[in-house]
């Protein structure tokens, strides 16, 4: 599925009158467009014309089904799906669409809906943004190639006008990050129009196919211990704050976009031969390159723990991402969801019963993703399992792996806070509260932790702001919960909001995000402007040629200082990881604006 930043043209629509679609996306073969129904009356169903310029192959469309074609296949009459039916009077819905038609340009596409009033009038529409009210809210920024553009929004949301920040719009960008991390053989629709396929022979060197998955950072190793902890964070956001996503119009694209890791971690798991591929490429050989991952040449060597040269804590973590995926997927496509459990439990049972911490099987991860233990890793992966299941063996696991601890923060290598607050979730039983309670409180002002002039909760230098949207993410969590209430709601905001706007910068951490944001992440896709890349690119002091749109960089030193420079990767980095956190924290966000229940933001500091 195409995932997209939109800008929504709102139409009021008279019957039988056609009005104008928004194409939002050309390229050869297809375009992508968007419509937004606004009837006057409420409507109970609906179902629309789409008339097209030229003949139209295939139709793929959100929220609808195709219910005939004719004239050609340039006329097609669609109808909503179960869910997205009723329609207020003066509400709206978004309804985008991918087309796949011979040329490079759509040509006018028209649209009328049946059962609007016949005395609605009939408008162009005008575009709008989404963008909060404070002027930071809507998303901005450069067209694919980085030039000048039309800004662009986080899809359909409606958030920015009840919030400071539109915060849908910044869950929407950051989806799009994911997908220019994708490696392997990309989808016909891909949405990063520099991105296309690499790596395709992933596996080889094992005689397995080990392509898909997302590079990790700037650079382009696959390194399985913190995609699946990404992997997890972004699918218990999901299925907590499910109408968040769907408030930020981003529900589909959020399906899509976690499926990708999903799959790949199917493919690395063996459970017949008890092998488990933890990591494609090798640290020392990437980093000693500059350049796309579409020109990649160097080996790309296949790394595994097996039961002689055991991983208990990337095997843990990723069967708690399949697990978190399962119930995620269980309503949208049982069969799915049936595989990804069926491959949980095989995975935690070899990370069980073959205890090892896996960059001592793998020492090139040493050095960049070293693993201090693995019983956080268990304890989370047989909770999220007893999620899944109801299966109590499952729990009395989760809690023979808890550990009475406070954890130092969320992330990649450390989740004990996770299993504490899964299992305060599942048993409501006081010490997991006390230990969640601990851990934010300790990130809270006066809690222990350094907080900058500005009001950053300052961990550490490497993806300070990572740390603090991943803590935000747990208060939010906690508080749908039970714990904590409006005061650690407010404690997110506050991070969340410095992270947009509210820092001495003035300026939004994740790129694309309102007008100001940085222009020099170290990525090596987007430092290049195409094939022949290479160092003297990385050494440019000019802005990168392509919008990395929705990823988070490193952030501030804890004296709130900034450098938008490349070559400063301990500030201007971005990975997976740093955004995981940070975009289930955007949709928590999303989801108690949408109901009312998000309290006033506090004040900036700066």
């Amino acid at each position: 599925m195409l995932r997209i930043l939109v800008l929504a043209v709102t139409v009021t629509l008279a019957l039988g009158a056609a009005t104008n679609v928004q194409i939002t996306n050309e390229w050869p073969g297809g375009f992508q467009g968007t419509f937004t129904i606004h009837p006057d009356n409420a409507l109970h169903g609906w179902k629309a014309h789409l008339q097209f310029s030229k003949p139209v192959d295939k139709l793929e469309i959100w929220k609808a089904s195709v219910v005939s074609t004719s004239n050609n296949n340039q006329e097609y009459v669609v109808q909503n799906v179960p869910g997205v039916g009723e329609i207020g009077g003066g509400a709206s819905l978004d309804v985008i669409f991918v087309a796949r038609a011979g040329g490079d340009h759509a040509g006018p596409v028209r649209v009328f809906v049946e059962g609007v009033d016949s005395g609605s009038s009939s408008s162009g529409g005008s575009s709008s943004s989404g963008g909060g009210s404070t002027g930071g809210g809507s998303s901005g920024g450069s067209g694919s190639s980085g030039g000048s553009g039309t800004p662009i929004s986080g899809g359909s949301s409606s958030l920015g006008s009840s919030t400071k920040y539109d915060y849908g719009a910044a869950l929407g960008l950051s989806i799009l990050f994911y997908d220019a991390q994708r490696s392997g053989k990309l989808p016909s629709n891909n949405p990063i129009p520099w991105r296309s396929d690499s790596a395709l022979g992933d596996g080889s060197d094992v005689g397995t196919d080990l392509t898909g998955g997302w590079y990790d950072a700037g650079d382009l190793v696959k390194f399985n211990f913190p995609m699946s902890s990404t992997t997890t964070i972004l699918a218990w956001g999901l299925s907590k704050w499910k109408d968040g996503y769907q408030a930020a119009g981003q529900l589909e694209m959020m399906y899509d976009c976690i499926k990708w890791p999903l799959d790949y971690f199917l493919k690395c798991w063996k459970p017949s031969q008890n092998v488990y591929y933890a990591q494609v490429g090798n640290g020392g050989t990437d980093h000693a390159v500059w350049g796309r991952p579409e020109d990649m040449h160097m080996s790309r060597p296949s790394y595994k723990v097996d039961t002689g040269r055991p991983g208990s804590d990337v095997a843990g973590e990723t069967a708690a991402s399949l697990a978190a995926g399962s119930i995620v997927f269980k309503s949208r496509d049982a069969g799915y969801s049936a595989k990804l459990l069926t491959a949980a439990k095989s995975l935690y049972e070899f990370a069980k019963n073959h205890k090892g911490i896996y960059s001592q099987s793998v020492p090139d991860a040493q050095s960049y993703y070293g693993s201090t233990g693995y019983n956080d890793e268990l304890c989370e992966a047989s909770a999220w399992l007893y999620k899944a299941t109801q299966e109590g063996h499952y729990l009395e696991e989760a809690k023979g792996f808890y550990e009475n601890d406070v954890s130092w923060a969320l992330s990649w290598d450390d989740k004990k806070v996770a299993c504490q607050l899964l299992l305060w979730e599942i048993t409501k039983e006081a010490k997991y509260k006390s230990n969640v309670e601990a851990f934010i409180n300790s990130y809270k002002p006066g809690g222990g932790i350094t907080y900058t002039p500005c009001g950053l909760a300052w961990r550490d230098q490497w993806g300070s702001l990572r740390y603090a949207a991943n803590a935000a993410f747990v208060a939010l969590m906690a508080a749908e919960d039970g714990i904590g209430g409006a005061d650690y709601k407010t404690f997110a905001l506050s991070q969340i909001n410095y992270i947009l706007k509210d820092n001495r910068q003035h300026m939004s951490f994740e790129i694309g995000f309102g007008s100001n944001y940085p222009k020099q992440p170290h990525h090596r896709g987007s430092s290049c402007p195409g094939a022949g890349c290479g160092w003297n690119d990385y050494n440019s002091g000019g802005d990168n040629p392509h919008v990395l749109k929705g990823a988070l960089v490193g952030g501030p030193d804890q004296g709130d200082n900034y450098a938008d420079k490349r070559s400063d990767y301990t500030k201007n980095e971005v990975t997976c990881d740093y955004n995981a956190g940070f975009q289930s924290a955007l949709a928590g966000l999303s989801s108690m604006a949408t109901r009312g229940e998000l309290p006033a933001s506090p004040a900036a500091k700066c």
